[in-house]
This record gives C-alpha cells, sequence and structure tokens, in this order.
C-alpha cells in the first residue's frame, strides 16, 4: 500500500509535497493515539508512566537543581540522566505559564485534567517534531543518496508509522524518540565523516536515556576503528578530539552537580545511582529475555546473590556484543596494514570535508553492529524493561527501511517488527491499548506489503530459515491471541499468557542477534574478503580514487564510502541499495564470489556504474 501511494503521488506532481503530508498524517495519527488510554490512568496512588513524567516536570520547575534527584525519591523520583530533566524543566515552564496547577508541587500529583492530558501528549508530539522526524528525513535522504526519490520517500513512511515507537510514546506514553532521533542524528553524521558531532549526537542521546548505552560498543568500536585508519598522526587528533567533545558534553550536562557549581564533591554520584538503580534486581516485568526465559526453569533469584547476578549479567552482555567489536576491530587493523599510508594521504584530498571523511569503509559494518550491540543489552543485561526492545528495533528498521520485499533484510526486519510488537502486548493490553495494538500492527503490515497469513500457509515449502522461523512465531501468536480470550489462567499460574508470550518472542530476538553476527561477518568479508585473504589478492585503488568518486555529487549528499574487493573505484553502499534484479544485472561488474556471501543489504560495483534502483512499476 504504501509503495503504490508513493508511486501515485510522484506521479501526479506531489514529490515536493510529499514529505509534509506524511508529517501531516503522522500527526494526526499520533493525535488519535492519544484519544486512548495512557500508563496508569485512573490507578492511584502511583498511577504510571505518564504520572512520573508529569511529576518531573512538577519538580524541576519548583525546585533547584541540586533537589532534583532526591525530593521523594518514593513516588516516581527522577531516574533519568540530565537531559530528560531539562527537558521536562522546559516542558514545566510552559505549563506553569499555561496553568500553574498541572505542575504545581505535591498538590498537582495524579491531575487528569482534559487542559493537563492535551498538553502531555501535546509536549511528546512537539518534541518528536523537532528530534526524531527531521532525523529519520535526514537518514533517508542521506543513506539512500544513491537511490531513487520514491525509495528514499517510501524509507522515511515506513520509519514514521512504525507501530511500536507509536504504541509507546504517544499510547502508552514516553519520550523514547528524543533519545532515538538523536541516535539516527549521530549516523547521520558518521555516514558523512563528521565524527565529532556524531559523537555529540550519541552523548546527548546517552545524556537524555542511559538506555542508549545499548549502542555504545559499536559506537566505540566503530570510532576507534576510524582513528586506527586515518593512522597515528591523524588517527591521533581525532582519537583526543573525541575524547574531549564527549568529556565536554558531559560535563555541561551534569554541571549543576558538579564544583563549583555544587557545595559538594559527592554530589555527582546522587544522579549516577539513581541512574543506574542494581538494588532493583535483576528482572521486575516478564521480559522476552534470556534471564525472564530461562528463569522458568533455573529461579535465578533463589539460586543466586544479586550481586552475582550482576556480574553474570556483565559478562554475558560482553560476550554477546564481543563478536561485532572484534570484528570492525579485526576489519580496521587489515586495511590499516594493508594500506598503511594511505589514509593519512587522502584525508588531505579534500579541504572542504573533514579530515576523516575519505576514510568510511568500516561505515557499512555500523547498522549491525548497533544490533548486535543493543540486542545484546536487551538478552542478558540486568534489569531490562519490556519497552527497551525499542533500541534494537532502531537499527533493524532502519536497515529494513532501505530494503525490497524479496530480500532477506525485509524478511528479518518484518519478523522483527511484529514480534517486538507482540512482546510489549502484555503491557499494551494491560494500558487498555488492545484496540491501538492491533489496528497500528494491521496497518504497518498493510503498508510494507507483508502478509503474516500468507508466510504461515507455505510453512512448508522451506524457502529459508527465515521463512520457516516466521511461519512458526505468527502460528504461535495468532494461537495466543485466540486463546487468551477463552482460557481463564489458573490460580497456580496467574501470569500463563505473559510467560507463554516470552516463550514465543524470545527465541526469535536469540535468532536476530545470531544473525546481525552473521552479517557483520558477511560485510566484513565485502571489505577484506574472507580473513582479508581476498584484499591481498586484487588490485586495491588508493584512497585518492575512492575520495575523487564521490565528488561526482554534492558534499552534503554524498553515499557512504567503502574500500571493496573489486579492480577499480568501488562503492559499498550500506542498508540496501540494490536488490533483486537490477542487482544480479550488475554481477558481472564484481568479483566472482564478491556478492555470494554478503547480506542482500549490502551490493559492490565497480567503476562508474551508477545505482539507481527505482521502484518497479509492477
Amino acid at each position: 500500500m504504501g509503495r503504490r501511494w508513493i508511486r501515485w503521488s510522484h506521479k501526479r506532481g506531489m514529490r515536493s509535497s510529499l514529505i509534509g503530508l506524511v508529517t501531516f498524517a503522522c500527526v494526526f495519527l499520533k493525535l488519535g493515539l492519544g484519544l486512548g488510554p495512557y500508563s496508569g490512568e485512573n490507578t492511584p496512588p502511583m498511577y504510571g508512566d505518564y504520572e512520573a513524567q508529569r511529576h518531573w516536570m512538577e519538580i524541576t520547575v519548583n525546585l533547584p537543581f541540586n533537589e532534583w534527584y532526591t525530593y521523594d525519591p518514593q513516588y516516581w523520583g527522577l531516574d533519568y540522566p540530565p537531559l530528560t530533566a531539562y527537558v521536562s524543566w522546559i516542558c514545566g515552564i510552559v505549563a506553569h505559564s499555561i496553568n500553574p496547577s498541572w505542575v504545581a508541587l505535591d498538590s498537582s500529583r495524579g491531575i487528569e485534567t482534559a487542559g493537563s492530558k492535551l498538553f502531555m501528549r501535546g509536549s511528546v508530539i512537539a518534541f518528536d517534531t523537532l528530534v526524531y522526524v527531521p532525523a529519520l528525513l535526514l537518514f533517508s535522504r542521506m543513506w539512500f543518496v544513491t537511490r531513487s526519490k520514491r525509495t528514499q520517500d517510501l524509507a522515511f513512511l515506513h520509519l514514521m508509522l512504525h507501530p511500536a515507537l507509536l504504541l509507546v510514546d504517544f499510547g502508552h506514553f514516553q519520550y523514547n524518540s528524543v533519545m532515538l532521533g538523536l541516535m539516527v542524528m549521530a549516523l547521520n553524521c558518521f555516514a558523512i565523516g563528521y565524527d565529532l558531532a556524531g559523537a555529540f549526537f550519541f552523548v546527548l542521546s546517552l545524556g537524555f536515556k542511559q538506555m542508549a548505552l545499548y549502542y555504545a560498543p559499536a559506537v566505540g568500536s566503530f570510532l576507534l576503528a576510524k582513528c586506527v585508519l586515518l593512522g597515528p598522526k591523524e588517527g591521533g587528533r581525532l582519537f583526543v578530539r573525541l575524547g574531549l567533545i564527549t568529556i565536554a558534553t558531559f560535563t555541561v550536562l551534569f554541571i549543576p552537580w558538579i564544583p563549583p557549581f555544587s557545595s559538594s564533591t559527592r554530589a555527582i554520584l546522587v544522579p549516577i545511582s539513581r541512574i543506574f538503580p542494581f538494588a532493583r534486581g535483576l528482572f521486575e516485568d516478564k521480559v522476552a529475555n534470556f534471564w525472564c526465559a530461562s528463569n522458568i526453569v533455573m529461579k535465578w533469584r533463589k539460586l543466586a546473590a544479586q550481586a552475582i547476578l550482576v556480574k553474570a549479567a556483565a559478562v554475558l552482555t560482553l560476550l554477546g556484543f564481543l563478536p561485532s567489536v572484534a570484528v570492525i576491530g579485526k576489519v580496521a587493523w587489515e586495511l590499516k596494514t594493508l594500506i598503511p599510508s594511505e589514509a593519512e594521504e587522502g584525508s588531505k584530498l579534500d579541504d572542504k570535508q573533514p579530515s576523516n571523511f575519505s576514510n568510511t569503509p568500516i561505515l557499512p559494518l555500523l547498522p549491525y553492529a548497533l544490533l548486535n550491540s543493543s540486542m545484546s543489552f536487551f538478552l542478558f543485561s540486568f534489569q531490562v524493561h519490556e519497552k527497551t526492545i525499542l533500541l534494537p528495533l532502531m537499527p533493524l528498521i532502519l536497515l529494513f527501511a532501505g530494503a525490497t520485499p524479496d530480500s532477506e533484510v525485509f524478511q528479518w526486519g518484518a519478523l522483527g517488527s511484529n514480534v517486538a510488537v507482540f512482546s510489549m502486548w502484555p503491557l499494551l493490553k494491560k494500558e487498555g491499548l488492545a484496540l491501538q495494538y492491533f489496528a497500528l500492527t494491521l496497518l504497518w503490515n498493510r503498508l510494507i506489503g507483508y502478509n503474516p497469513l500468507k508466510i504461515m500457509s507455505t510453512f512448508y515449502s522451506m524457502k529459508s530459515f527465515v521463512h520457516v522461523l516466521s511461519a512458526g512465531a505468527y502460528m504461535a501468536i495468532i494461537f495466543l491471541h485466540l486463546l487468551e480470550p477463552i482460557i481463564i489462567p489458573p490460580a497456580r499460574y496467574p501470569d500463563l499468557f505473559p510467560v507463554l508470550n516470552v516463550l514465543v518472542s524470545t527465541p526469535v530476538f536469540v535468532c536476530l542477534w545470531l544473525w546481525s553476527i552473521k552479517c557483520c561477518i558477511q560485510v566484513s568479508w565485502a571489505v577484506t574478503g574472507p580473513s582479508g585473504a581476498g584484499a591481498e589478492s586484487i588490485d586495491r585503488p588508493r584512497f585518492s580514487s575512492i575520495v575523487s568518486d564521490t565528488n561526482e555529487r554534492p558534499s552534503s549528499f554524498r553515499a557512504p564510502i567503502s574500500r571493496g574487493v573489486v579492480a577499480d573505484r568501488v562503492r559499498t553502499i550500506s542498508l540496501g541499495p540494490a536488490h533483486g534484479k537490477r542487482a544480479r544485472r550488475s554481477s558481472t561488474h564484481s568479483v566472482p564470489g564478491s556478492t555470494s556471501a554478503l547480506p542482500s543489504s549490502v551490493s559492490i560495483f565497480r567503476g562508474n556504474t551508477t545505482v539507481n534502483d527505482r521502484m518497479p512499476d509492477s
């Protein structure tokens, strides 16, 4: 449906107004979601996440900085980093100017007037429009610059209407789109070589919600690999600058709790202890991760002390994201060894670009590394909530946005998205968002042209592993949805259906985690060849030829560049720039066997081959 609508709009001369129409329609959809219930509505004494966000506006606008993290911590005490507090402060100032009773200290607790609800819902939409929407628009333009305008607009539409974030932020009520938007902006900066700006946006994402740490291993290894590729001189300079920008940004965010602005040198420990609440236990609700799924048999909290569980979670998380970090480091080291001095030479060819622009051979690895890292944290880390599936879902949907329906990335993206929404079903049902859950899930699958019933009907065709996994997962999901209204759980097992939800969702997430590792390895082969052998057997181009190839486009819209395994100039475009028939037609230009090991989201082209990949008319 989305593909046909984009094509219809383009043929009728609506290309220039299409982005505005999509954004406008999405705002109305978000307002429609806001008409439904929200977290904790009419449920005293704590109400829910809605009241938590409102209460933070209340305390930030009425109390000095040094009391923000200490005021009545038992009633929704502030437990997010300072940027969230500053956003709450700004919202509190606006709310106070409209109606002081909305944020009156203590007396406003649990307020649920129509005006207050409208303001709270409007604040989420406002920050989403200011941060998340521009980030997605830039992503669709920068990362898909070699694709047709239709494909870029379709990717933007898919990203804007993804149901998981819509349900959590505009139904359940939170501000996750701000954190995710800042992370996408960091990716946009990395794509065009502005690594300092990318590091700045990533720190802001961390400063808004500490869950952005899920991306830290991938981002950190990517930037460190860039420093290695640039060589001792340029790389050392970039490393120092990245360290300075990171320290400076964190310092500004935490400055009210740092002397001389704070009277105590230990004041900084107060927000940090609130941000990382290890005292809360291994998990609270039923979450589709390793700990909750295995707890059905192992009963972890009875078998081991909490300190041991914290360490075990840290070790498993480290082992989970180690493959992607190792692959990025291996690729950077091999490229630096094979081309010891050309990075510095190529980095000086274009004075209009940052010095590290030309050295982006590892860029196609970044989205898969982000998926591997964030999924590792979700599956194995300490104190995970069901809503944090949004973090691994973000890189998966970014990969999905540019894929064609016959590609492996499309199949994994659709499966991961549907199962992620299903994994939040117990939460959404409890909040009264069942109608919104079903409506948005059906709308998005119709929009992307994906039919789970068709997947189920072809279960025995055994087309691929992801096809069989999808069919089995959808059968289980539909069966549970049909069974839940009929069967009343026995008193001995009151959480029967949430546990069954975990047992269905967790294996899919584990497979996604393993798939991300496989893709990291495959993309690394595209860059260096398996074990670096392909890199040594081919006459590699100099960095200067790759940099000059980018001068064909305006500097602000240049495609991500990568070293490849072809004889002449190469361009590796990540996130699915060429698939299907067009990719197969171009196979004669690539090194034999070089694309066979690649995920369908990465293609390599030789020489001056133009990648347009227009959407088919049928």
